[in-house]
């Protein structure tokens, strides 16, 4: 999010602040289960958002977790905005975040690396 909008920066954290404990209390889809909302995105005009979301489990479940969450993202927005004092509440586009697990992969790199080097020591 770039600097020169810190409005749109404070609405995104609120959302981020507001939409776990919506997900959790309200949404009653057995798609959506247990989430971790790591990230949102206001455009500057505020009226989109793009919320990055990520699940533990398989492709199969992350599919299933965002066609919940692309089918209740109209009741979420009512929601906040009975929570938030905005005019208009920005419309919720939910994309699944692929970075916690390629931070996983490339750590189970790193330590085979580190692991494949300390069984060949360096000739002296």
């Amino acid at each position: 999010m770039p600097k020169d909008f810190p409005r749109a920066r404070r609405v995104a954290d609120q959302i981020q602040r507001e939409l776990p404990e919506l997900i959790r209390q309200e949404v009653k889809d057995p798609r959506v289960g247990m989430l971790t909302i790591t990230e949102v995105e206001v455009n500057r005009d505020m009226e989109f958002a793009k919320v990055f979301f990520t699940t533990l489990g398989g492709q199969d479940e992350h599919d299933a977790c965002l066609l919940g969450l692309q089918r209740a993202s109209g009741f979420l927005r009512s929601q906040l905005s009975g929570r938030m004092q905005l005019r208009v509440v920005p419309k919720l586009t939910f994309v699944y975040d692929q970075s916690v697990e390629y931070g996983i992969k490339l750590t189970r790199l790193i330590e085979s690396a580190v692991a494949e080097d300390a069984e060949h020591p360096k000739d002296a």
